[in-house]
């Protein structure tokens, strides 16, 4: 049943017949009551008495009136709903990352995307690397990932935002008269608590890590037991500086030489972001182009979508 049917239908109801209905709607007089006999055809009923001058109900006009004012009240809400979410007045964005990029740069991203847009919610799904990232916008379990960049990602869009300097985090006492900055070499002979569960991670940390990984004494792919581990004199970790400073704060923290870093980004599957996502995209790049010192975007520049 057409929509525009079900609306002339219930016009002809309220004003009692079709003329004064057929101005109600903007349309002429023939044209409504064609509407309604296309109306009644299809449905292989007659829904008004037309033996008076007033229009009157059938039995079978009585029960479509209850389901018509249904029908365009469920349409209503629908429309406030779609419009609310268009005008970022509501909705989510469910967003995918692994553990490497957990906090750094995902909470600051997710700070300001609530502090911009504090009507909308997000959703952050846990995955095992990069791959699992990618299995997981598949799957349709998130609408946009956060992960290295430079892992293959296949068909999807990828919108770099930035690179992560990593240093060594060393607890006290664990290591004595280190350089500054620590050379790689070095590194191999310390003791570490690293995820080599990650292959962007391990690919990230080869130079560091000795031969058959002597050194590494835990392989932790929990962040938050990992810091535990370091703080009680486990060993030490290699992490995003921010990460060491906001962590592990009582850790000595060292740059490496040469410097190891990890560039990272957004990944999103094909077709226009939801209006919410484009909104958390909009804060990312942001934060993106003011840590390379350029102006931000306008929330609506995403002419690639």
């Amino acid at each position: 049943m057409d929509l525009h049917l079900v609306t002339y239908f219930v016009a002809v109801v309220d004003h009692g017949g079709i003329t004064k209905a057929a101005q109600s709607l903007y349309i002429s007089q023939p044209s409504l009551s064609q509407a309604i006999r296309t109306l009644e055809r299809r449905l292989g009923v007659t829904l008004f008495d037309r033996s008076g001058r007033r229009l009157e109900l059938t039995e079978a006009g009585r029960k479509l009136d209850v389901a018509a004012r249904r029908i365009l009240t469920d349409v209503d809400r629908a429309k406030a709903k779609v419009d609310a979410v268009r005008e970022l007045r509501s909705g989510r964005v469910d967003v995918v990352t692994h553990s490497a990029f957990s906090i750094d740069p995902m909470v600051e991203i997710v700070r300001v995307f609530r502090d911009r847009f504090p009507r909308l919610a997000a959703r952050i799904v846990a995955a095992d690397g990069p791959s699992g990232v990618l299995a997981a916008l598949r799957r349709g379990d998130a609408e946009i990932g956060v992960m290295d960049t430079s892992a293959e990602h296949a068909t999807f869009t990828a919108v770099p935002l930035g690179t992560q300097e990593l240093v060594l985090a060393v607890p006290p006492g664990l290591t004595a008269g280190l350089p500054e900055p620590v050379p790689r070499a070095d590194i191999r002979q310390i003791p570490l608590v690293v995820d080599l569960g990650d292959p962007g991670t391990s690919a990230v940390l080869s130079d560091v890590i000795a031969d058959n990984g002597r050194n590494v004494v835990v392989d932790c792919a929990h962040p938050t037991a990992t810091w535990d581990l370091v703080a009680r004199g486990t060993g030490a970790t290699i992490v995003p500086d921010v990460v060491a400073q906001q962590q592990m704060p009582d850790t000595l923290r060292y740059r490496i030489d040469p410097p190891l870093t990890r560039g990272f980004g957004l990944v999103l599957r094909s077709g226009r972001p939801s209006p919410a996502a484009m909104a958390f995209l909009s804060v990312a790049r942001d934060l993106a182009d003011a840590a390379a010192g350029e102006p931000a975007d306008e929330l609506t520049d995403f002419g690639d979508w």
